[in-house]
């Protein structure tokens, strides 16, 4: 298939993340945490010291922690079916299965038969308050993710294939014109495929694999610029190809390889790019460039924190992004899980 083919149809390819999702483990700790505060602030009423306080917290606790993790199972058991619903069914189902676990934690708490009566319909009620309002934070959460919400965020991101990169590679094509045709043809294909990705409306996501391909393209234009200055690296592992990235989250990464590994350099640099999967779940992306003596990370500032970011409005805590220069060499590496849509 040509390449056009495979920039051009890359938003067919990708789905968008749920709506409703409490798989992700930074959900987990938020609502764990959450309804920890939300005792502890009740619990300050009627307690007489903060003896007294801790040890009913602690006794409540016990019904209150197993209770919240079985609402995050149901949730994250149903999420796919819940993420097909309006607003507000997402809101009720989420309230309705807090009050069954509000119930859940009353019947922890009652059989250890401390009080006389169990206090069911309060419990219930708590339960689908703390419910509803946690599904109304993951709501707003995912809705605040979506391309809609982000669009200058993805603008910015597009705009780092500068002018200065498009006349750079048309003077290479005009110089290659007469003297290799065939090459000066194979400049233009990759800059059309390049632009019309980075302009195209195709939404959040991309996999590492086409991440990787418009990187690749990106990078055999810069290699007939600088030639054997720009010394490519490549080491691809096929499993990992199918995580998903946000979309341009590699090419700025590349560039800057270029931008502050080769163009400083009389000698030129090498650049790595590397995907790997690290046991079951985990990929990682790296790019790695030497650096001209003395040069230190200055330049990579606004793409490092514009992917730092991006990866955490995707995939929250699950996604890490680290830079190092160690031995002359610097480094950007991306870690994201490989099962699934992005979770929210």
């Amino acid at each position: 298939m040509p390449k056009t083919q495979i920039l051009s149809g890359r938003a067919a390819g990708a789905a968008e993340p749920p709506l409703f999702d409490a798989c992700q483990t930074g959900v987990v700790l938020r609502a764990v945490l959450g309804v920890e505060l939300a005792l502890g602030a009740g619990l300050l009423f009627g307690s007489s010291g903060l003896s007294a306080w801790v040890e009913r917290l602690a006794f409540v606790t016990a019904g209150a922690l197993p209770a919240t993790l079985a609402w995050l199972l149901a949730s994250c058991a149903l999420k796919r079916w819940l993420a097909r619903g309006r607003l507000s069914a997402q809101v009720a189902c989420g309230a309705a299965l807090g009050a069954l676990a509000g119930l859940l934690a009353c019947a922890l708490l009652a059989s250890f038969q401390v009080t006389a009566a169990a206090p069911w319909l309060a419990s219930a009620c708590s339960g689908a308050l703390l419910a509803g309002g946690l599904t109304l934070a993951l709501l707003w959460r995912a809705r605040a993710s979506m391309p809609a919400a982000t669009t200058a965020r993805l603008a910015e991101l597009q705009a780092r294939i500068r002018p200065h990169f498009l006349f750079n590679a048309l003077n290479t094509a005009i110089a290659l014109v007469r003297e290799d045709p065939a090459r000066a043809e194979r400049v233009l294909e990759d800059l059309a495929d390049l632009f019309r990705h980075a302009l195209a409306d195709h939404g959040q996501l991309s996999s590492v694999s086409e991440e990787v391909a418009l990187a690749r393209g990106y990078l055999e234009i810069e290699q007939l610029r600088f030639g054997d200055r720009l010394r490519l690296h490549w080491s691809l592992e096929p499993r990992a190809d199918a995580a998903l990235l946000p979309t341009l989250i590699l090419q700025p990464l590349v560039e800057n390889a270029v931008r502050h590994g080769v163009e400083p350099s009389v000698d030129g640099a090498d650049v790595w790019v590397s995907t790997r999967l690290r046991g079951r779940a985990l990929v990682e992306i790296e790019v790695r460039n030497t650096m001209p003596a003395g040069q230190g990370d200055a330049g990579h500032g606004l793409a490092q924190d514009n992917v730092r970011d991006r990866l955490r409005l995707l995939h929250d805590l699950e996604a890490r992004f680290q830079t190092r220069i160690r031995d002359g060499v610097y480094s950007a590496r991306i870690e994201v899980p490989l099962a699934g849509a992005p979770r929210t």
